[in-house]
């Protein structure tokens, strides 16, 4: 299995930190904030990893390299503009192949398995499995709903949860799709209306480290936890 890191945000509610360095490599308890995910893919077993980039990416690829350092095999997809999760995603797609491939949302925090994406076996009618959890303080109403058998709903209902940015996708999701800059969000709801997308409930912590506070909160969480 191949894994997508997304790493091409401004991260303008970063600011000032993301003037001068991408927001992926922003430091966190001693390391940038991507490599937790690429050691963690690394661990599970997950070695060919895409990352896009556009703001700043020169320093992504100088910083990472080909991930030989890592034990991983990195390819880049660079953007001039920033094209959204879903036109970011569809300019990699030659770099991804024809199977399902673990998509990673490049600011968020979590100690998850990532070896649990290769335990998901997609059913044919299937596009993709999406894990979720607890709604946050700063999404108190959620994205998406889940039943008891695991089909993610478009809309959130009295067990909403929040998407942690993790996801197991077919690349015939984006069959059709016109290139430029798009979310992924919409793409997604139209497959929930055709129950083609799955998905479960992350029992892990999870952090959207979408802003300084948040960023400084939970480095000091794991500093604590470090010296414990």
């Amino acid at each position: 299995m191949k894994a997508m890191i997304l790493a091409a945000g401004r991260g303008a509610r970063m600011a000032p930190l993301t003037d001068a360095c991408p927001k992926p490599l922003l430091p966190l308890a001693g390391k940038p904030l991507i490599v937790h995910h690429i050691e963690k893919l690394v661990a599970a077993g997950i070695t060919d990893i895409v990352i896009n980039h556009a703001w700043l990416g020169e320093k992504i690829e100088r910083a990472l390299g080909d991930g030989s350092s890592f034990g991983c095999c990195i390819q880049y997809s660079g953007e001039v503009e920033a094209l959204e999760t879903a036109g970011g995603v569809y300019q990699a797609l030659p770099l991804l192949g024809d199977e399902p491939f673990l998509l990673v949302n490049g600011d968020v925090w979590t100690d998850w398995g990532y070896e649990r994406a290769l335990s998901i076996e997609l059913a044919p009618s299937d596009l993709g499995f999406l894990w979720l959890v607890d709604n946050p303080d700063h999404n108190p109403n959620g994205d998406f709903g889940l039943t008891n058998d695991g089909l993610v709903l478009s809309q959130p209902d009295t067990t909403g949860y929040t998407f942690s940015g993790m996801s197991l996708l077919r690349p015939e999701l984006w069959q059709g799709f016109i290139a430029g800059a798009h979310p992924l969000a919409p793409m997604l709801r139209s497959a929930m209306t055709h129950q083609q997308i799955r998905g479960e409930h992350m029992q892990a912590r999870w952090v959207d480290v979408g802003t300084p506070q948040r960023l400084y909160d939970l480095e000091q969480l794991l500093l604590a936890e470090a010296t414990r």
